[in-house]
């Protein structure tokens, strides 16, 4: 979702390369960059959420949703304003698969960036496991406090409100996307976090669930939001309002789909 460029035509000036200044070569480094600045943009979220859920596991009530909240927040705006410049910091695979689907990315790199997502969860959940210890890591797994079907509906609904806002930020290329993004995060944990832990990020609870072998419930956190960001993407395109500079400066579905960095 990258949000560096803005909406004056700044990004957009120079044409692409030529095929004939592109190398198979360069194309690969290319996309090993993108996959390490969403590898480390992961590690460095879940380390936030997963980290402050167990830090803070004894905080009762109102004092640890707001913790979590906060925490999430904060990192999500972090690490998209220092990597959607280069991989378009997607950090989740709810929404690398709506971007995909909504033909702003291409598919042929939706499992690797998956991929990437689930690994630097798994290895964010491993090493606050050696940290903290097992038991005290288990604080970090999302399990739902009440009725499957509530929490179904929560995590559908606020993943749904994230992925329409960064459909929105990433049309708009605004400069406060980076903050944006992160407050809707800490709503949607203030939300949502005192019954699911405000997910909206299947790679967020299936980390800590192989870490703990707790899968209680994580069908839910891996379903939903993929459901939530699919709907998010397509309401946000069916309001959204085109100008004469959408016909002009935006590209086309092809090119979107070879090119696009988010």
């Amino acid at each position: 979702m990258d949000i560096t460029a803005r909406a004056s035509g700044q990004g957009t000036s120079s044409p692409p390369p030529s095929s004939a200044t592109c190398s198979p070569h360069s194309d690969l480094a290319s996309l090993m960059k993108k996959v390490g600045a969403e590898f480390i943009g992961t590690l460095i979220l879940m380390i936030a959420g997963i980290g402050t859920a167990i830090v803070n596991q004894n905080s009762k009530g109102g004092s640890a949703t707001l913790q979590a909240a906060a925490s999430a927040g904060l990192a999500a705006a972090i690490v998209v304003q220092s990597t959607s410049h280069i991989s378009g910091a997607h950090l989740n695979p709810a929404i690398t698969i709506a971007l995909a689907a909504s033909r702003r990315f291409a598919w042929k790199q939706v499992p690797l960036y998956i991929a990437t997502h689930v690994a630097a969860s798994i290895s964010a959940a491993m090493l606050l496991a050696v940290l903290f210890g097992p038991v005290r890591s288990g604080a970090g797994t999302n399990v739902p406090s009440g009725g499957n079907l509530q929490a179904f509906a929560l995590e559908f609904l606020i993943t749904f409100i994230l992925m329409f806002v960064v459909s929105a930020v990433t049309h708009t290329r605004t400069e406060l996307g980076a903050a944006t993004i992160g407050a809707t995060i800490m709503l949607n944990v203030l939300i949502a976090g005192g019954t699911t832990g405000g997910c909206m990020n299947p790679a967020r609870a299936l980390g800590p669930a192989v870490a703990t072998g707790n899968y209680k419930g994580l069908w839910i956190y891996l379903i939903a939001p993929i459901a939530g960001a699919l709907l998010g993407a397509a309401a946000y395109a069916a309001v959204r309002l085109r100008t004469n500079g959408d016909a002009t400066n935006e590209p086309s579905s092809a090119a979107a789909m070879s090119n696009e960095g988010s």
